[in-house]
């Protein structure tokens, strides 16, 4: 039996550690509130997958929509504004 290999080295410029870069863990600590608020809203959400909403259920979904809007305009606010936060 004959095996097929690739002739030459590997293609990649560089090798992948399997480690986040510095530049994609701080855009990571810029979008935590947004991410804190998509995981409330989802919560939220799931709470509410095998019965009706109840006053208090919609409520908390209607608070979370608004938090998740909140953050995704202060987020895009700053990165409008040339923030040096924002890359």
């Amino acid at each position: 039996m004959k095996h097929i290999v690739a002739l030459q080295a590997v293609v990649t410029a560089t090798a992948f550690d399997g480690e986040p870069s510095p530049a994609e863990l701080d855009a990571i600590e810029r979008e935590m509130p947004l991410i804190r608020a998509e995981v409330e809203l989802l919560d939220a959400q799931i709470t509410t997958l095998d019965r009706a909403p109840s006053q208090l259920d919609a409520r908390r979904i209607r608070r979370a929509r608004r938090r998740v809007l909140a953050v995704r305009r202060e987020l895009t606010n700053r990165a409008g504004a040339g923030s040096p936060e924002v890359a």
